[in-house]
């Protein structure tokens, strides 16, 4: 049989990739077409504007903090933002009606607890939104009793802090930005099959290495640190990318993938927290809001207050251990319709329900009321 030639094998190649390539952007307008009338049809009425002014005190975590800097802006009339090193001089300077902190570790300095006593002498109002329990509640429970009042997005440390002396304690759930995590149109360069953003805890090394059979031949995206301690490493490197992905980012690539994978670190690790209670997580992490926010389709591990949020199987879908989980990827691969379905299920109650504004306004609403 005589063989095909270069030039024939490379025609060939082409015309695959133009088929692909149409496939993929024929795919990806029907899917933006659902997403915008979802965006359309979805908008809650405006947010009450307070009338008082807010100093937010960044922690670090880019979109969690942008996401609260534009829901201050969509729900107090007075918005000023700031790193924890120029916090008490600006407060002094201002004389915000409340100092809100996102956090209030890692980057934050020793001497931060005594310049938040220092704010409250000013007779400023004081608030911290913990969004890292209960994975370093061993540092958050030292710094909770400083603020006037503690919120925090982890139902299961609530009575740590009640029982540090902190009377006014509230749980509030993490959210989206819409403004950031949002459908948008991506190149090829983004697509996938499966997509995970997010650092190779332990855990999560677990659940890939047992599901790497599975995984050969697709399109897939782990990004982030830690991945090339997989076992099989070398049949998956082609996707995986061993550094931190920006936002704008990880937007694109949850907007490129048939299904976002969503895996909550474990709260027991010594290596990776500081959780000497061995206090649980119930809650969901901002990566759930996020991609849903996105228009995209996720497969997330379940916790207990998931179903607070999103319905199971209606807005999102869940797994319990690897097996289930690639059962259900098959499943979803094969069947898109379902999966559009799904995440524009979930895109709407995200705009409707969990966006930075609402939670900024029940912030507001606990602390001028």
């Amino acid at each position: 049989m005589k063989k095909p030639n270069r030039s024939t094998a490379t025609a060939a190649s082409a015309a695959a990739g133009r088929h692909h390539g149409f496939h993929d952007g024929l795919a990806q307008g029907y899917r933006m077409g659902r997403c915008q009338h979802v965006l359309d049809t979805s908008q809650p009425a405006p947010w009450p504007m307070r009338e008082v002014s807010v100093l937010f005190v960044v922690q670090g975590f880019d979109g969690i903090d942008q996401g609260i800097i534009d829901g201050l802006r969509q729900t107090a009339r007075v918005v000023y933002t700031t790193t924890a090193a120029d916090m008490l001089r600006l407060a002094q300077e201002l004389r915000p009606n409340l100092v809100l902190v996102m956090n209030g570790l890692h980057v934050f300095p020793a001497e931060h607890p005594a310049q938040i006593e220092a704010v409250r002498q000013l007779g400023i109002r004081t608030a911290i939104w913990f969004a890292d329990d209960p994975y370093f509640s061993d540092q958050s429970v030292a710094l909770a009793p400083h603020y006037d009042y503690v919120f925090t997005h982890e139902t299961s440390c609530l009575p740590l802090y009640q029982s540090a002396g902190c009377s006014r304690v509230y749980h509030l759930p993490l959210a989206s930005n819409p403004a950031v995590f949002k459908p948008v149109p991506v190149n090829t360069a983004y697509m996938s099959d499966i997509c995970f953003i997010g650092t190779g805890f332990p855990n999560r090394l677990a659940i890939i290495n047992a599901m790497t059979p599975f995984l050969i031949g697709k399109r897939v995206v782990l990004a982030g640190g830690l991945w090339d301690r997989l076992n099989h490493y070398a049949l998956l490197r082609q996707g995986i990318k061993l550094h931190w992905v920006p936002i704008e980012e990880t937007v694109k690539y949850y907007n490129g993938a048939s299904i976002v994978l969503n895996i909550h670190r474990h709260t027991e690790n010594d290596t990776y927290n500081k959780n000497s209670r061995g206090l649980p997580g119930y809650s969901i992490n901002p990566r759930t809001y996020e991609i849903a926010g996105c228009g995209a389709f996720q497969i997330t591990d379940f916790r207990h207050e998931l179903a607070q949020f999103y319905s199971p199987g209606q807005d999102v879908e869940t797994f319990q251990h690897p097996q289930e989980l690639v059962q259900k990827m098959a499943h979803y691969l094969q069947h898109g319709e379902e999966r559009q379905r799904i995440a524009m299920n979930g895109l709407r109650r995200t705009l409707l329900h969990h966006t930075y504004a609402e939670r900024l306004t029940r912030i507001l609403n606990v602390v001028f009321s």
